[in-house]
């Protein structure tokens, strides 16, 4: 009886392999004929007899599903069992296929990645190219730069969720970006370019057509990622876990001015406008020739009632940079906002001439004082509001010529709004 039922095993496990045999040979000759549909039929019969089939043709599987899926566009699926078919025969020591395979799956990755690359820079449609360079990255997982494109790509395309779901797996991984340039001069041009790669670089050299190689690599971007990180969850209304993520990017990289900005520019959203201005003067320390910087100083400090300290940030600014149109307008507004103060006093001293008169020429010295500013904005930039401040300035300071040659203007741009 036992010797029965071992005879029916055999026979059974014989069936099984020429099945597979069968479906195999039906497989390729599909393929030969490009009839991928039938050919793809014929692997999803083989598929349900997986776990029984026989070594000699599991390599030979693998091969045929991955160029069957291939022909069919399928890329994830044909891209997965090329890998599978090159682990098998690595494991396995015996080395048929793989050497067929490999063009094959590099020729898969360059047909998804150029789809990619055409989506983005040619029709601008960053949300296929998102999704055709993280395929890209699927195929060939070593290919990290794949990932980070496909995280740039969803952010342009404002899908935040998928954006930040990449930029996050960059950060798990370790991505860092860093690359080096082979560098060289062209004596020819004159021109440094990069020759690719060091052999190439270094051939070149030695032919004498190049010179003065040196090696260059990019910076990491490993705190730029999580700088998107804060900045999409930002866009997300999660301001307290984008700080989290922006402080833990500076942790990194503390010397970033990028980074420092973007974290004040957090504060500035929490309305927390002391911790923005501490931040701003750090970043002074970092960049002390940027006037950027003490313009934003001189708004917190105006903000915070502060005027003789805004002032001196705002002159600052336009020493640095002397067309700064906004910080000319500021600085002007900043001395007039003494003016308030001096208007209560006038209007407690309306039977006290002599103290009315003294006030109100301590009105007009602010006035002059804050003219020349006020029209150098104009000079720089104007609009509605420079011209409506200069008007009423020369209009009470009695400069009737230059007010009157100002207010058509002022007419036919308030026509205009």
């Amino acid at each position: 009886m036992k010797k029965q039922i071992l005879v029916l095993s055999l026979g059974l496990i014989s069936l099984v392999a020429l099945g597979q045999k069968n479906e195999l040979k039906a497989a390729e000759k599909a393929i030969k004929k490009q009839d991928y549909i039938t050919a793809i039929s014929s692997i999803n019969a083989v598929d349900v007899m997986a776990n029984n089939m026989d070594a000699k043709y599991k390599a030979k599987y693998y091969f045929l599903k991955g160029q069957a899926y291939a022909g069919k566009k399928d890329y994830k699926v044909a891209a997965k069992a090329f890998n599978d078919l090159m682990a098998y025969e690595k494991e396995s020591g015996k080395v048929k296929y793989t050497d067929k395979a490999a063009p094959m799956l590099n020729s898969l990755i360059s047909e998804v990645s150029n789809k990619a690359i055409a989506f983005y820079n040619d029709d601008k449609d960053y949300k296929n190219a998102s999704e055709n360079f993280y395929l890209t990255y699927l195929l060939s997982p070593t290919d990290t730069s794949f990932l980070f494109n496909a995280a740039v790509s969803s952010r342009l395309a404002e899908d935040y969720d998928v954006s930040l779901k990449h930029f996050k797996e960059l950060k798990s991984i370790g991505y860092t970006g860093i690359s080096t340039q082979y560098l060289a001069t062209n004596k020819a041009s004159g021109v440094e370019e990069n020759l690719g790669s060091k052999t190439q670089r270094d051939t070149m050299v030695k032919l004498g057509q190049y010179s003065n190689p040196r090696d260059e690599s990019s910076e990491s971007k490993r705190a730029s990622i999580v700088q998107s990180i804060g900045q999409i969850l930002v866009t997300q209304g999660k301001v307290d876990e984008a700080i989290v993520a922006v402080k833990e990017a500076r942790e990194m990289n503390p010397k970033d001015l990028n980074l420092l900005l973007t974290e004040a520019d957090l504060y500035i959203k929490l309305d927390r406008m002391d911790k923005f201005g501490e931040l701003m003067r750090e970043a002074i320390e970092l960049d002390p020739n940027n006037p950027t910087l003490f313009f934003n100083l001189g708004v917190v400090n105006q903000n915070e009632n502060k005027t003789a300290e805004a002032i001196t940030y705002y002159k600052k600014a336009v020493e640095l940079k002397p067309d700064y149109a906004d910080a000319y307008m500021n600085l002007a507004a900043s001395i007039l906002s003494g003016e308030q103060a001096i208007i209560d006093e006038m209007n407690e001293n309306l039977s006290n001439f002599k103290k009315y008169d003294e006030l109100e020429g301590k009105q007009k010295a602010l006035y002059g004082e804050a003219l020349p500013f006020l029209e150098k904005a104009d000079s720089l930039d104007r609009s509605l509001d420079t011209v409506r401040s200069l008007l009423n300035i020369y209009d009470l300071l009695e400069i009737s010529d230059k007010a009157d040659a100002l207010r058509p203007i002022y007419k036919k741009m308030k026509a205009e709004q």
